[in-house]
């Protein structure tokens, strides 16, 4: 995928590495000279100004992108670089603060793709969310054992049942759970699980395939 990252601060950067880490191609946007000589310096493609502007945008090729990502610390700028680039037909993904109010966090969710808190999910959410996955291998423990994230779509067979029930075998277990705006947290014996609920996983590596498919159908 051809990716445009507004915003090359913490969760930027970060989101930039392990997008091109697994092979997209991504050019950096940002109005800070210093981070776009450092994006510069690691090797990727960076454009100095208002990613929230068209003619910015343009330079940074946003017509050819497949997403762009909104994920400097200024929902303004965010936005408006999530309205241009779905004007482009990219998928958009807005950073925005956990601590917004519901209003204000409505009024965004109604126009993007998906908004991402990076004091919740972190550079990992932020590239599973321009992505489009619903299920994510965050990273390896061990040789053997995988942290993964997956969402929960309407119809999955686990929809209904309780989280503390959901039963993986030797393949794995639920280790938190989060509603749709909510931080992920240990599951209370009464969570049942919805559409659009995450759920953290600790799974055996080689059987990724078989929990996917118990979750999902």
């Amino acid at each position: 995928m051809i990716i445009v990252i507004v915003g090359y601060g913490r969760v930027g950067s970060r989101t930039a590495r392990v997008l091109r880490e697994e092979g997209h191609d991504v050019t950096v946007v940002d109005n800070d000279e210093k981070k776009v000589d450092r994006a510069l310096d690691e090797g990727f493609e960076a454009i100095f100004g208002d990613g929230g502007t068209e003619s910015v945008l343009k330079s940074a090729d946003i017509e050819a992108a497949d997403a762009v990502g909104g994920l400097t610390g200024d929902p303004n700028i965010n936005f408006a670089a999530c309205m241009l680039g779905k004007e482009f037909g990219c998928r958009s993904v807005m950073r925005i603060s956990e601590d917004y109010r519901q209003e204000i966090y409505e009024r965004y969710a109604d126009d993007v793709d998906e908004i991402v808190y990076p004091e919740r999910l972190g550079a990992a959410g932020a590239k599973t969310a321009l992505l489009g996955g619903d299920f994510n291998a965050l990273g390896d423990l061990t040789d053997q054992l995988r942290l993964t994230t997956v969402s929960i779509p309407e119809g999955a067979p686990i929809v209904g049942e309780h989280v503390a029930s959901i039963d993986l075998g030797a393949d794995g277990r639920v280790y938190a759970h989060g509603r749709e705006r909510e931080p992920m947290t240990i599951p209370l014996p009464g969570t049942v699980v919805e559409p659009g609920d995450q759920l953290a996983l600790l799974t055996e590596r080689d059987a990724l395939d078989r929990v996917r498919a118990q979750l999902l159908g």
